[in-house]
């Protein structure tokens, strides 16, 4: 009797080999493998990891947050973010992105010019080390550009190495009009060089160099600093922008396949050095764009979850879930080995290009007028033609929730609480930008020192008049610090909120946005229904289709619901979690 071989394993150097034949096709292939092998410091027979494994659970959540948003005298402000978040949140969340926390000149911490070290303004490695002990740690890889400040853009200057190709030049007559920018200022930038001079690409600014990924010495430099980041503590990696990594004339010059394929070869490197690192890539562009990172599988173990912000604010700002509900039924589950990365607010931005498609022009500039009257700012950029359109709106969410399209009223805690429970309930990771978590509002003060949009978003807390606001109860920072800690214990303990359990979107009223989750293993299940208005909102349970033989109740008010065919109420922007399982 013939017996079926097994299937020959694939093997590190021949995943290598695809990824390394399609980058560079006119490099000496086995080399350049050797090459990248040295770089992450990996032996050749090191075990494929499992594909499609799960490296996460109902209880991973992300802090968001800059390494000196909490600063203390006499402290290291990474030492300070570790001991607020040790007191505050342990237990409660489970890992931490630290945004750029590199030496750096411009664009808070985004024009970076020392990959190598932590900024002497924030620590030392030893305090990323520190941090790691007790949360996973994410770490900004701002690949697509470096700081006009940077060695490797001084020794290009002087055509030496390192520095020599890691930049993408071009000719100032050609036409780069079809060239896809978030940016309003010129995309090339003349450069003086020993060669003479040069023009060389600026995506997002004249202080933000690209770099050219279709040099591999600059690829081997970027894997090099992965590994370094790896043996530092990190294990999850955010790559800043990576849509714009890969240059092709006459293009958009974003999301080329060159892009995905410099993800691909990046998470090989990376899960093979450390099998449950993450890779989770940037990229706010259109929906089934940013979908596309997901690969099959083998690239992004995360992509941002774009569309949400924006869509659920225009659902709180209008009492009307139409827009959202619609993008959610459209949305495919992610794959086993891949998740969403939810979020609501960052450093950044709440983007407008994630919705084209999704929302109207009528509706976003709706939107966009009700923020500018809760002080909120406006983000411009340039399409094809000159043409100027809205890129994103910058305002704290706190403030973003101070009313409607109608103007403010008295329901912003509420609304706001809302805004999160939803999120929170998502199939996928929440992040949570720390501000959200303390209520902070509009920077003013920062935006006027920096003359900047995105500084409205982007505030300082002293550690001791932070830890004061939130241990006096009557402060609206310690209302939603408590509101907001309570929802992330809950969801923690929920195996339906595993990232990847089962999640339906319910057909209830324009006034309601409702979903059902369910645990991986069927036992457990949970309605999430949310009144989006400054109105009571009736809610018939047998629309939930609630099974009779089952006890159900709400997990964030504790409260029964008296048979699976009575009508409850809903108060204003109430979320209700009701959920069969008891809780442990």
């Amino acid at each position: 009797m013939s017996t079926m071989a097994e299937p020959t394993p694939w093997r590190l150097r021949d995943r290598l080999h695809d990824h390394i034949r399609l980058l560079y096709p006119d490099a000496d292939t086995g080399s350049l493998v050797e090459a990248c092998m040295a770089a992450m410091r990996l032996d050749p027979e090191t075990p494929t990891p499992e594909a499609r494994r799960n490296l996460w659970s109902e209880a991973d959540s992300v802090v968001i947050t800059y390494g000196d948003t909490i600063t203390e005298p006499e402290a290291h402000p990474l030492d300070s973010l570790a001991g607020f978040m040790r007191d505050r949140l342990s237990g409660t969340v489970s890992a931490v992105h630290i945004l750029p926390f590199y030496p750096w000149t411009s664009d808070d911490g985004f024009a970076v010019s020392d990959y190598g070290v932590v900024h002497p303004d924030l620590g030392d490695w030893d305090d990323i080390r520190q941090i790691s002990q007790d949360f996973r740690v994410m770490g900004d890889c701002v690949i697509n550009h470096c700081s006009a400040s940077h060695q490797w853009f001084k020794n290009y200057q002087q055509g030496v190495a390192p520095g020599v190709g890691y930049f993408v030049e071009a000719d100032p007559g050609e036409d780069l009009s079809a060239v896809a920018r978030p940016r309003t200022s010129s995309l090339l930038l003349p450069v003086d060089t020993r060669q003479g001079l040069r023009h060389v690409w600026c995506t997002f600014g004249h202080d933000q160099i690209d770099l050219n990924f279709a040099n591999p010495e600059l690829m081997l430099e970027v894997i090099r600093l992965f590994r370094l980041y790896l043996n530092r503590g990190v294990k999850a990696f955010r790559l800043d922008a990576v849509g714009y990594v890969w240059k092709e004339r006459g293009t958009s010059c974003l999301n080329l396949p060159g892009a995905h394929e410099v993800v691909r070869l990046l998470r090989t490197l990376v899960e093979h050095a450390e099998p449950d690192a993450w890779i989770i890539t940037e990229t706010n562009v259109p929906i089934f764009e940013n979908l596309a990172y997901f690969g099959n599988a083998n690239e992004a173990h995360l992509i941002y979850n774009f569309s949400l912000p924006p869509l659920l604010l225009h659902a709180l700002c209008t009492g009307n879930s139409r827009y959202l509900r619609a993008w959610m039924m459209s949305m495919p589950p992610a794959r086993d080995g891949t998740t969403y990365f939810n979020f609501l607010a960052s450093h950044d931005g709440i983007g407008l290009r994630p919705v084209e498609g999704l929302l109207d022009d009528d509706a976003r500039d709706a939107m966009v007028t009700a923020m500018q009257g809760f002080g909120g700012m406006v983000s411009w950029r340039t399409v094809a033609g000159g043409e100027q359109k809205p890129y994103e709106i910058n305002i704290a969410l706190w403030d973003a929730c101070r009313g409607t399209v109608h103007g403010e009223d008295e329901w912003q805690l509420e609304r706001f609480i809302c805004a999160h429970a939803v999120m929170l309930a998502l199939e996928g990771i929440p992040g949570i930008y720390i501000h959200s978590l303390l209520g902070t509002g509009n920077d003013i003060d920062g935006l006027k020192r920096t003359g900047r949009n995105r500084s409205i978003n982007r505030a300082r807390w002293n550690r001791e008049a932070l830890e004061t606001a939130l241990d006096d109860p009557e402060t609206s920072h310690a209302q939603v610090f408590a509101r907001m800690t309570r929802l992330l214990e809950l969801r923690r303990e929920q195996p339906a909120f595993h990232p990847n359990a089962t999640q339906f979107t319910l057909q209830l009223r324009e006034g309601l946005f409702a979903f059902w989750r369910q645990s991986r293993d069927r036992h457990q299940c949970v309605f999430c229904v949310n009144n989006l208005t400054h109105e009571p909102q009736k809610l018939a349970l047998a629309d939930l289709n609630l099974m009779r033989t089952e006890h159900w109740y709400d997990l964030i008010s504790g409260q029964d619901m008296p048979d699976a065919w009575c009508e409850i109420e809903l108060a204003p922007y109430q979320s209700l979690w009701i959920t069969n399982r008891p809780r442990s």
